[in-house]
């Protein structure tokens, strides 16, 4: 697989980074966005319940809805920092499961869960994944990923449109037939024609937008079921 070796990466704790940011000097832009961060219900009740961030309730919802998790699964985390859907996920597919999680940023040790740091469009963090993975076949690949964003859609939306193609990639190389592939996809130019790439695939796809997904937001996600390998 091609990889560019791009730095413009980043990843969904991007939006849990406030959390840890000093008010002190900030924007009137920054502190109303930190006041809205603390506001929020789903970072006050992360806090109550020990989850890393507040897209865990993005995951726990989807999982309700869809019935994610078995036990025993082997799911591929990706854009994984600080660890809130790698949190669920180890809990729900317990012991003897496996979930393997990826970020360009560090993540905090979490049970049950394999963390590799690395820029996912570089080879070399594709090879360790593959390499912890051994051969055992993959029932979910998950990518919470998004670009760091400059506010410019020409140029925001193609980089986040390229580290889905990659996860999407990745999805298929290593899920089992009948996998399933679940993917933040930020709506804009190039979502259709992904939407039919996911389509070519796997037998049924279907956009989510979990309460947890601030409204304005474009992002949805999107479940890809049934891999035809």
């Amino acid at each position: 697989m091609a990889r560019s070796t791009s730095s413009s990466r980043s990843n969904a704790s991007s939006a849990n980074a406030g959390d840890k940011r000093a008010a002190g000097g900030a924007s009137k832009t920054s502190k109303g966005w930190l006041k809205e961060h603390f506001d929020d219900r789903f970072v006050q009740q992360s806090w109550q319940d020990g989850y890393r961030s507040r897209a865990s309730y993005k995951l726990l919802a989807l999982d309700e809805k869809d019935r994610l998790f078995k036990p025993g699964m082997a799911v591929i985390d990706l854009g994984a920092a600080p660890g809130g859907w790698s949190q669920v996920a180890a809990d729900k597919v317990g012991p003897e499961g496996v979930v393997i999680a990826s970020d360009i940023l560090e993540m905090d040790a979490l049970a049950g869960v394999d963390f590799i740091q690395g820029d996912f469009t570089e080879e070399s963090v594709l090879e360790a994944i593959l390499a912890t993975l051994g051969n055992r076949p993959v029932d979910l690949v998950m990518s919470d990923m998004a670009p760091n964003m400059s506010g410019m859609a020409a140029i925001d939306q193609p980089q986040a449109m390229y580290l889905v193609e990659l996860a999407l990639d990745l999805a298929r190389q290593t899920l089992k037939p009948q996998g399933r592939f679940l993917a933040k996809v930020f709506q804009g130019e190039g979502f259709d024609a992904y939407l039919k790439e996911l389509r070519s695939s796997f037998g049924r796809v279907v956009t989510r937008k979990p309460e947890a997904s601030r409204a304005r937001s474009r992002e949805v996600y999107l479940l890809a079921e049934g891999f035809r390998g």
